[in-house]
């Protein structure tokens, strides 16, 4: 491995100059350099990093290091953050710890024969300090990029690359712009567009040939690729540039119902054989579970369809900037007391997603994902308040206009200025439309098949109970064109279909994988992995005919806080919103909670409305609830 190769070169220098350590990932990593530290720290020294020959190592090239040359090791965040100082660039490298990588060969210096080496490291740092005085205007240039080769180079395999730019205390703004966005292409470049499905398939069909090999009883393994960009602007200028580039694989396998489970980053087929292999150590070491294994085989996908989810966005990070710019600009310019931003920002993703298993199932297919979305903090006589819209989409063409979401921002931030407290009270509750959402994923949570075998649901046993109000069905449609949540199969290979969940209000079955259905007696219902695109029924019109329905009660926009207790169904949660009188938006509320038990409030809601909120894997409307504690001052 290339880390090796860095520690045996490193252990063929003088004797007394270096002290060489393996670290298998950056949590060990950090171990190391903390007894490292302690240990010049004891003997009343600063520790100082050494020199790693590399030659023709092939981290060198980006660099333009030479045959003879020498480069300085990159080892920890502080001496990256150190070095980016100097140009006043903020730079992260994150690996992904949780995933297995190439082992990462690093040097330092280590303090024996003080007497007689403290002089030379003096004379050493000297002749260090004037090279690096001759490459800083080199590094201001390069530096994102050399650190993407960097990690390419020690681990084999970037798993999570992260390029940040700020403009705090940089002289030069608009070039270190310009010098992370060129280094963004250049990364772009060097690691070229995504890997294709089949490529992704042959990967997995080479680690079902090796767990077959190794005799296991069932094998199913999944691997993915991303590509992603994120611009940040705040107050006019850079924020934030990230650019990501992610993949992995992963391994199950099944032997005398015993189960074992490993992933890598590494693509390489000798790091998918050696993942292979890990897998099915772990499963010699588990408990035998009789209802561990894959789906039933007749029940696998038949046909991959085309969803329309891949719809790329042709977007560099000077584009990415200037948009997310113009969306905080226009939320800014909407009212004076508009005085403050966490920023605007537009994300976009793409990626591929693979899986197969020993039924014989391959499966594959792309998908992307674009938002853009803006905070703005407003001032009313000494009162802050903060709020945000965004917009979320496959298709960057269904996005609002980024010009609406920065106002829409502002809209919201402005209506919430002189907001109050008022007195504990009962009320009807209006939640809007995003809110709603996951007020009806508590009982989606509530009904799945973990928590029904656990026994810790407060719908516990309730298929064929009446739920919530006949009005109301919830749907199932795994199949919608563009949709957040649609799939051809579930993460078991299993064909997902359409099906009511809820039907006149009498909750119909429970959202079930393959484990958790054998639990239960039951057959899998295609949601191993979470259910695809929930539609809940509506029976009114907008938000507007809602608050004009209600009369007098609170009108929720923001909750806080996780007070949901889903074994109980005990629910409250900080709120804030406006209160309405007389089917009119009166003033702004603050620092309330809203409470009661979700299986009365269930029962207890008047109106959805047809209002949706689309930008999720379940689609509601605003939502009426007959009445609810209104805990305030």
């Amino acid at each position: 491995m290339r880390g090796q190769r860095v520690v045996d070169r490193a252990e063929n220098a003088p004797p007394d100059s270096a002290f060489v350590f393996v670290a298998d990932g950056a949590i060990e990593f950090a171990n190391q350099l903390s007894q490292f530290g302690a240990r010049c720290a004891d003997l009343g020294l600063e520790g100082r990093q050494g020199f790693v020959p590399v030659r023709n190592d092939p981290v060198a090239p980006p660099f333009g290091i030479g045959e003879d040359a020498f480069l300085p090791p990159v080892v920890g965040t502080q001496a990256v953050e150190q070095g980016a100082d100097r140009f006043g660039i903020d730079v992260a490298h994150e690996l992904a710890d949780v995933l297995a990588l190439p082992a990462l060969g690093f040097a330092g210096s280590h303090p024996v024969q003080i007497g007689n080496r403290f002089a030379e490291a003096l004379i050493e740092i000297e002749a260090i300090e004037q090279v690096v005085r001759q490459l800083r205007e080199l590094l201001a240039e390069c530096l994102q990029f050399g650190l993407l080769a960097l990690a390419r180079g020690f681990a084999g395999l970037c798993v999570s690359q992260r390029l940040s730019y700020s403009t705090d205390s940089n002289p030069n703004p608009d070039k270190g712009r310009r010098s992370l966005a060129r280094a963004i292409h250049m990364g772009d470049a060097k690691s070229g567009s995504l890997l294709e499905p089949k490529e992704l398939e042959r990967m997995i069909t080479t680690a079902l040939d090796a767990a077959r090999d190794a005799g296991v009883d069932q094998a199913e393994v999944a691997t993915s690729h991303d590509l992603g960009l994120s611009a940040t602007a705040r107050l006019g200028d850079v924020e934030n540039l990230e650019y990501t580039n992610d993949r992995g694989l992963w391994v199950t396998v099944y032997r005398n119902s015993r189960k074992g489970s490993a992933s890598t980053s590494d693509l390489s087929p000798q790091a998918i054989a050696e993942t292979v292999a890990k897998a099915c150590s772990f499963a010699n070491h588990t408990a035998p579970d009789e209802y561990s294994g894959l789906a039933d085989a007749d029940l696998m996908c038949s046909e991959v369809r085309d969803l329309d989810l891949d719809h790329a966005w042709s977007i560099d990070a000077e584009q990415a900037i200037e948009l997310a710019k113009e969306c905080e600009a226009a939320g800014l310019g909407h009212d004076k007391r508009l005085n403050n931003s966490e920023g605007a920002t537009v994300s976009t993703n793409r990626g591929i997603r693979a899986y197969g298993n020993t039924h014989g199932f391959m499966g594959s297919y792309s998908k992307t994902s674009h938002t853009v979305s803006c905070v703005l903090l407003g001032e009313q006589d000494g009162d802050m308040q903060r709020d945000y819209h965004y917009s979320s989409a496959r298709d960057p063409g269904d996005l609002e206009a980024v010009e609406d979401i920065g106002r829409k921002a502002a809209e919201r931030t402005v209506a919430r200025l002189g907001a109050r407290k008022i007195s504990t009270t009962r009320a009807p509750v209006l939640l809007v439309a995003d809110l709603a959402r996951g007020f009806f994923g508590h009982a989606i949570a509530a009904i799945s098949g973990s928590a029904q075998y656990r026994r810790s649901s407060f719908l516990l046993n309730a298929a064929g109970e009446t739920v919530f109000p006949e009005f109301v069905d919830i749907v199932e449609r795994p199949h919608l064109p563009k949709g957040m949540a649609s799939a051809s199969y579930d993460a078991e290979g299993v064909a997902t279909f359409d099906r009511d969940i809820v039907s006149a209000g009498v909750l119909q079955g429970y959202v079930l994988g393959s484990y958790s259905a054998r639990r239960l007696g039951l057959q899998t219902t295609a949601d191993a992995g979470g259910p695809q695109n929930l539609i809940v029924s509506a029976n009114a019109e907008d938000k507007a005919a809602l608050i004009a329905e209600m009369g007098t009660g609170l009108l929720v926009e923001e909750l806080i806080g996780h007070g949901v207790n889903t074994v109980t169904g005990d629910y409250s949660r900080g709120a804030s919103g406006h209160w309405v009188e007389n089917g009119e938006v009166t003033y702004p509320v603050h620092e309330v909670t809203i409470a009661g038990n979700l299986r009365d409030l269930y029962a207890d809601i008047k109106l959805i409305g047809n209002d949706r909120d689309e930008r999720g894997g379940l689609r509601c409307g605003s939502l009426l609830i007959g009445e609810m504690t209104i805990a305030g001052a």
